[in-house]
This record gives structure tokens, C-alpha cells and sequence, in this order.
């Protein structure tokens, strides 16, 4: 069976990932919403990120290895590690972090001769980067978690120009925050 790839992201309700400003504090983690992600990314072997979604990631290098960080930090730390990452960016130079690779650019047959060689789902992150992978029709799921917040406008969560048919899979609402879950399945065209 070839490997899923699934844009995993956390929106505002009008769909930004991102306000004006470039600022994402409102995606702030609770604990609840960390537990379901933590499950969620367990089966996973490989993240593709953009340029600044590796940078955010960074964090985890160490945060979560110390016994006084939250046990959900923790594991998502111990998730997280072991797994590959592919960045791709045309700025930097070069990738540091378990198991961190760099690619200057996004290539449409590499990324189909990744999904076949891989064991296990591809989860891909980063705006520009998911605009590519949606574009050459890569994209086989969406886990999306939609904040209750409506930005009015920054840097959206999906590409423009490319229309999709997608299978509600799951859902979830989670009490703390408000957020709501919604993992979709895109049907064949």
C-alpha cells in the first residue's frame, strides 16, 4: 500500500494560517489538543516542511527532554525525533536536528517516488510547500484543526485554483479551546 501524504495544519474559521503580520500565537497548544495530535503523528514517518514551519519545529530539538517538561511534551519529543524530516528551502543552506535533510526545491516526481518508497504516511506542513504538493495533486488527506477565531485576512491555509471533492473521515471538538478537528480524505477526481 503507497504511503499517504496529509496537510496537517491549524487554521482560523476564515482560513488563515497566519494573521497580516505574520503572527500564529492564537494556534497556541492546550493539552488536550497536544494529546490527539501526539496520536496523530505516531504512525508517521516523515514531515515535509517549508522554511519557516522547520524553523518553528526547531523548539523540539530540545524542549521535551528534560523530566520537568509536560508529559505531552515529552512524547511528542520522543514522536518526533526519530522521524525524518525534509525541509525544503531556497534560502538556507543547510538543516541541523535528528535526522533533518535539506532540498533547494520541490520536485513533483521525487515527492511521488518518496510516497512509494515510504513505509509509513508523509505528513507535509507549510504553506507554500502544500501549495505545490495540492497543485501537482499529491495530496491524499487533510487533518485540519480550525481555530474559533476569523482573521480577516493574512496568509491562507489553501491554495487558490486548486478545487478538490473531499470525504469527511472524522471529526472532533475540543472543549478547552473551541477548536474543531476535521480529517478529510480528497476523492479521485
Amino acid at each position: 500500500m503507497t504511503a499517504k501524504l496529509i496537510y496537517f495544519v491549524t487554521r482560523s474559521l476564515d482560513g488563515y494560517i497566519e494573521d497580516e503580520q505574520g503572527k500564529f500565537d492564537w494556534t497556541a497548544l492546550d493539552e488536550e489538543r497536544q494529546h490527539f495530535i501526539n496520536d496523530a503523528l505516531r504512525p508517521v514517518g516523515t514531515h515535509l516542511y517549508g522554511r519557516r514551519m522547520y524553523e518553528t519545529m526547531q523548539v523540539w530539538t530540545q524542549f521535551g527532554s528534560s523530566e520537568s517538561d509536560p508529559t505531552w511534551a515529552r512524547d511528542f519529543a520522543r514522536i518526533w525525533r526519530p522521524v525524518d524530516k525534509v525541509v525544503y528551502s531556497k534560502t538556507l543552506t543547510q538543516v541541523s536536528g535528528p535526522r533533518a535533510r535539506l532540498e533547494q526545491t520541490f520536485d513533483v516526481d521525487g515527492m511521488r517516488e518518496m510516497k512509494l518508497r515510504a513505509a509509513q504516511d508523509l505528513v507535509i506542513s507549510g504553506h507554500e510547500l502544500a501549495a505545490y504538493a495540492f497543485r501537482a495533486g499529491l495530496v491524499d488527506e487533510l487533518k485540519l484543526f480550525i481555530a474559533p477565531i476569523v482573521l480577516g485576512g493574512g496568509k491562507k491555509s489553501l491554495p487558490d485554483g486548486v478545487p478538490l471533492g473531499l470525504e469527511l473521515i472524522d471529526e472532533r471538538r475540543f472543549k478547552e479551546s473551541g477548536i474543531v478537528y476535521l480529517h478529510y480524505r480528497v476523492r479521485a477526481a
